[in-house]
């Protein structure tokens, strides 16, 4: 009996649920333990990484770009990591390893830490602590001093009444004007209107505009640049009044210099470098083209004209004599010379006189080319880039805002000679694609007719004078 009754006890299943859990308790409660540990510790590793990358960001702002002294940097990036790191559950606050490695105007931040978290149960791995590392590299490159050389057309195609509205009123202004004038939305300056003397009946199509107030694209110019030089401009840096230009150099810690050129059939001096504020008071004598009168841009000595034909837009011409006088451009740095930055502004279209023979023109302009003399023939065509890649190859980089060129489709002259290079849109045709391709990467621009040319130039100058940082890891 007793042994039977042994028997169905060691042969009875009932209880082994019971038995197998508590046999493997201990276990799951030691891998429970240790699962918590090291879900901890990750997101300890992942506040002291951010505590990494903000001690990396800090290091390499504006202010510190300027520092040269590799302890004042490390001693910030330190700080900061441990204004951060501050947290529960480590043994102590890390000290972190912060490199810094500069080339040329380039900075590169590292900042490396291990940390040890605290175990909750530390019997689990026989260990009181879990170590966690990790590292965070920010890299921005400094402002670099900057020499600005604006180059702005001031042919009679700057002379368009600026929006839709001076365009309509320009035309009224005009009806009573000589029929070359007679409803026009151009404002030419001519100095003998009509071949003569001007008079109170006599008066050219700049003169009419600016007693009915009309604004034109040469005046939405001289105010974009007049932003850029004078302001005023709201600016972030105490103490700092001016334009964009003096803002920018003082967020910066930069030396700015400027200088004003335009363009027409040459290239004509406004303001060699100098500071933006001195630039800046010159900027009145941005004028439109004088031309002696219709088809006679030139007299000679004896007060003939020398040419038959209007012309007075050489892009080309401007950025070769611009280019001539223009140094070679350094990395801008505080112990190197100035990088330097042409500033185009133009519509795009060069109008201009070529050797009958031997000369070249675009091979869609339309031909024959209209005779300027016995020996010149007009040229309508978009700029040739070759002068842009003469330039860039010098390390020289070009901004360019477009001013579209406004297409004017019941204009004969403009069908038959310009519209080829301005389809299928203004934005998009060989006119845009040429200027774009003149620009050094990133720095292209186009407004509209009636478009804000003050925010499309001062943002474009913004993108040129600023610095980013970035965290590369």
């Amino acid at each position: 009996m007793l042994r039977r009754a042994m028997l169905c006890f060691a042969t009875d299943r009932k209880a082994n649920v019971a038995i197998i859990f508590a046999l493997t308790m201990v276990p799951i409660i030691f891998l429970l333990g240790m699962t918590l540990d090291y879900t901890l510790a990750l997101r300890k590793r992942e506040q002291l990484n951010a505590a990494a990358d903000a001690a990396a960001i800090a290091a390499v702002r504006p202010a510190l770009l300027t520092q040269t002294t590799k302890s004042v940097i490390e001693a910030t990036a330190a700080a900061v990591f441990a204004a951060k790191a501050n947290l529960p559950g480590l043994v102590a606050v890390p000290t972190p390893t912060v490199t810094v490695t500069d080339v040329g105007l380039a900075r590169t931040i590292t900042v490396s830490y291990v940390a040890q978290s605290v175990n909750n149960f530390p019997g689990v791995l026989g260990k009181q602590t879990w170590q966690v590392s990790g590292s965070s590299t920010a890299k921005a490159s400094s402002a670099p001093n900057m020499n600005f050389y604006l180059l702005l057309d001031d042919s009679p195609s700057m002379a368009l009444a600026a929006t839709q509205t001076d365009i309509d009123n320009m035309v009224l202004a005009t009806k009573n004007q000589p029929t070359y004038a007679k409803n026009c939305a151009f404002a030419c300056h001519e100095a003998h209107p009509n071949n003569a003397n001007p008079s109170s009946s006599n008066k050219d199509n700049l003169t009419v505009a600016r007693a009915n107030n009309i604004t034109l694209r040469i005046d939405l110019v001289t105010n974009a640049v007049k932003q850029l030089m004078v302001g005023p401009w709201t600016c972030p840096q105490s103490g700092t009044s001016g334009g964009v230009m003096q803002c920018m150099s003082a967020l910066n810690n930069t030396t700015y210099q400027a200088a004003i050129y335009t363009f027409d059939y040459a290239l004509n001096t406004i303001q060699t470098l100098t500071t933006p504020t001195t630039a800046g008071t010159k900027i009145g004598n941005i004028q439109l083209l004088t031309v002696d009168h219709q088809n006679c841009p030139v007299l000679n000595g004896s007060g003939g004209c020398v040419y038959t034909t209007d012309y007075g837009t050489d892009i080309s011409k401007g950025l070769t004599d611009l280019n001539a006088a223009m140094p070679n451009p350094g990395d801008g740095s505080a112990t190197g010379t100035p990088q330097e930055v042409v500033f185009l502004v133009t519509d795009g279209v060069e109008d201009k006189l070529i050797p009958k023979s031997g000369g070249s023109c675009d091979s869609n302009a339309t031909y024959p080319l209209p005779s300027a003399n016995s020996t010149t023939a007009r040229c309508q065509q978009p700029l040739n880039t070759a002068v842009c890649d003469t330039i860039k190859s010098r390390n020289i980089r070009i901004a360019i805002l477009y001013t579209e060129y406004l297409q004017l489709p019941s204009d004969g002259w403009y069908t038959s000679r310009i519209s080829q290079f301005n389809n299928p849109t203004s934005s998009t045709g060989t006119i845009a694609q040429r200027l774009q391709s003149c620009a050094s990467p990133g720095l292209y621009a186009n407004v509209q007719n009636g478009g804000d040319i003050s925010k499309a130039l001062t943002d474009l100058f913004i993108k040129v004078a600023s610095s980013t940082a970035s965290l590369v890891q």
